[in-house]
């Protein structure tokens, strides 16, 4: 008899829910877009209820899809864009404000006011994070000094603060579960990632209530029982985890060395370092890759703030195409990018530059520019900061990569993956199921509720759907990727 797991996959731009089969097969999957505003420059903004609207209609579309009865589905499980900021009202569950999203920038000022070296050292130590509006502390901060009344409502114990995980959750069991797991919470800038709670000094230097913060729990644990009005019977929600960490369960990056790639909205590397915590000389993340039966195994992380934002900027900003298809045979229409880069600064620049008041800027543009070089630059832009970020990576672990497995929307484009190989140097896998994100979240919720006995036997799991091998001349890379460090320092702050 066939078992089945849903994943709910709560993302920056839509809202999905698949359900896989044991052996992580998709049998069907319902996604609906998700609204971003962007009020001011560096502000971005989402509708919570829109998160838990659209979660529902998605749960209840993909079991109608599936052909299954509710009850056929042993677990259910969450991944989620991280960071994302919500405070609301612990009664009515009515948001104070809108979702502040995790490329938000307004508390760039905040931070550099904030900063010292004691302070940036002793986040760093305890946190394994920077001092940067990317994280859910100064965004919780900001809340409580711009909305009227929060701060003492929230001290009075009638507010909840959580990340997109959390708010779904106590909506999903009708407010009677506050809790996150570890990945989550570790992104926070509130969580020590050693001791493995919140922090009293991280707390006390944001001037963050206590009271608001959620229950931590692993990733793999009992996070309560949906609400029998979504579907009409129970269902445990066994397991949860921020999207990057779930993507990395869901490719088997289950040993130390095993790096993946999401290419999203955003773009994440992350290197699994097991039981050791890594501190980076290159600005990168330490941060927790998973927690499952009393052991925590830790990660390295580096992020590209746009990936799939920068196509999708190319098709809605400039209309330079119609589709994201487009961009792989535009770019094959190229012998290279005739000197045009495109740093896609739209938010300030992640690791391992961290520069927050960087913006975005096409280069290298001359009378024989077509549309062709600007989206190939585009595509491009993204091979470029991967490379960023695993010189970074390989410095600070002294660690050699080979293999790099790859996942997300933008892994259809044949030609992005044989860029990235050739300007990385390495080979590029590309598994069977790139919905990585929410197969990771369906292997915690089996692994929980027994369908899984082992992460040994998830890993037997994973399959490769294609492997790119590297065949760009050595000259050629260099000479490329010395353009790009030009373009880049030429948008810094």
């Amino acid at each position: 008899m066939t078992t089945y797991l849903l994943a709910i996959d709560q993302g920056t731009t839509n809202s999905r829910a698949i359900i896989f089969t044991s052996s992580s097969d998709i049998v069907a999957q319902h996604e609906m877009p998700l609204t971003q505003s962007f009020p001011f420059d560096g502000w971005v903004e989402q509708v919570p209820e829109e998160y838990y609207a659209n979660t529902v209609t998605c749960i209840r579309e993909v079991v109608k899809k599936a052909n299954l009865s509710a009850s056929e589905i042993a677990a259910i499980g969450i991944s989620n864009q991280r960071e994302t900021t919500l405070i609301w009202d612990a009664n009515t569950g009515k948001p104070i404000y809108p979702a502040i999203v995790w490329q938000d920038r307004r508390t760039s000022d905040q931070c550099m006011q904030l900063a010292t070296d004691q302070i940036n050292t002793m986040i760093q130590q305890k946190t394994g994070l920077l001092l940067d509006p990317y994280f859910s502390a100064t965004k919780i901060q900001w809340l409580f000094d711009n909305v009227a009344g929060a701060r003492l409502r929230a001290e009075r114990g009638e507010l909840l603060f959580g990340t997109v995980d959390t708010y779904l959750l106590w909506k999903l069991t009708e407010g009677k579960v506050h809790a996150t797991d570890m990945t989550n919470a570790s992104r926070t800038l509130l969580f020590n990632i050693h001791t493995r709670e919140w922090d009293d000094e991280l707390i006390q230097l944001f001037h963050i209530p206590k009271k608001i913060l959620p229950k931590v729990l692993e990733n793999a644990a009992d996070f309560g029982v949906l609400d029998k009005n979504i579907l009409g019977v129970d269902i445990p929600i066994a397991g949860m985890a921020g999207d990057q960490q779930a993507a990395s369960i869901g490719q088997a990056c289950f040993h130390a060395g095993m790096v993946k790639v999401t290419y999203g909205t955003g773009g994440f590397m992350s290197l699994n370092t097991g039981e050791t915590c890594i501190d980076s000389n290159n600005r990168l993340l330490t941060t927790i890759a998973y927690g499952i039966d009393n052991k925590v195994t830790y990660g390295l992380e580096g992020s590209i703030f746009c990936a799939g934002a920068t196509i999708k900027w190319l098709r809605d900003g400039l209309r330079l195409i119609d589709t994201a298809a487009e961009t792989e045979l535009l770019a094959q229409m190229t012998r290279n990018n005739a000197g045009v880069y495109l740093v896609p600064a739209f938010t300030g620049l992640g690791a391992p530059y961290w520069d927050p008041l960087a913006r975005g800027a096409i280069l290298g543009l001359t009378r024989n520019s077509n549309k062709s070089h600007v989206v190939r630059a585009g595509l491009e832009s993204v091979g470029y900061q991967t490379r960023d970020l695993l010189n970074a990576m390989v410095s600070d672990s002294k660690c050699a990569l080979e293999i790099l497995r790859v996942d997300g929307g933008m892994v259809v484009n044949n030609w992005l993956l044989q860029f990235i190989a050739d300007i990385l140097d390495v080979k590029v896998e590309r598994p069977a199921c790139i919905e990585t994100s929410a197969l990771g979240a369906a292997y915690l919720a089996g692994l929980q509720v027994g369908v899984y006995s082992s992460l040994d036997d998830i890993a037997k799991l994973w399959a490769r759907n294609a492997q790119f091998s590297p065949q760009l001349e050595a000259n050629l890379r260099e000479e490329w990727y010395s353009g790009w460090k030009q373009a880049v320092h030429s948008v810094m702050s």
